[in-house]
Order: C-alpha cells, then structure tokens, then sequence
C-alpha cells in the first residue's frame, strides 16, 4: 500500500470507558479503519487529561481513573480519511476529532530476520 507523501492525520480523542456495541470504542474504530484499508491506526493512552467538561482524568494512585484519555491516530490519504469520517460520526457521541495536513517521510515494512 502507497500513501501519498502529502497526506492527512486523523486525531481523535475519547475516554477510555466509551463504548460501540458492547466493545471499547477505540477497538471499534481500529478495526472499522482495517476493514476500510486504512493504512495504519495506533491508540496510545494519556496518563492525564481533561475534556469539554474540565473534569481531570488521571491514572494517579490515590484518584483511579477508568476512563483515562485515549487518543487515535490515522495516517491516510485525504481522500481516504474524508470516505473514514462518516462512520467514525455515526460512532463517536462525545470526544474530539481534528484532521491536520502531515507530510509522510517513510511508510515500509522492516524487512524480515
């Protein structure tokens, strides 16, 4: 798979404890871009963070938190992100999506050892 040197980054932000049909929200949109052939998603999760409702998420001992901030990023064509919003619409009740021009450097395979 080929992805156009200028391309789009996809950033969205939800809580840890959102769901999709009885799943993690953050597994369903990593699965629902595979199927779309998106060229790759990564979910890294925020130790600390607060949203629209300021109230503070952290993973600190003495305040356990589950629903700690969670972030999903997708690196694609614009083309293919723009096709990927719609549904992520119909998933994503409460968080935030932005989109930012990136300039893709590498995009391979390692080769195998």
């Amino acid at each position: 798979m080929e992805i156009p040197t200028d391309s789009i980054l996809l950033r969205i932000l939800i809580g840890e404890s959102d769901r999709w049909h009885h799943q993690p929200l953050y597994e369903a949109i990593v699965l629902k871009a595979r199927e779309m052939h998106m060229a790759g998603a990564t979910v890294l999760r925020g130790p600390m963070g607060f949203g629209k409702s300021s109230r503070v998420h952290t993973a600190k001992i003495l305040r356990l938190s589950n629903d700690l901030p969670i972030i999903i990023e997708i690196v694609d064509s614009e083309e293919k992100v723009n096709g990927f919003l719609p549904v992520l619409d119909g998933m994503i009740r409460g968080g935030l999506v932005t989109m930012e021009k990136t300039k893709v450097i590498h995009y391979r395979n390692s080769p195998a050892e």
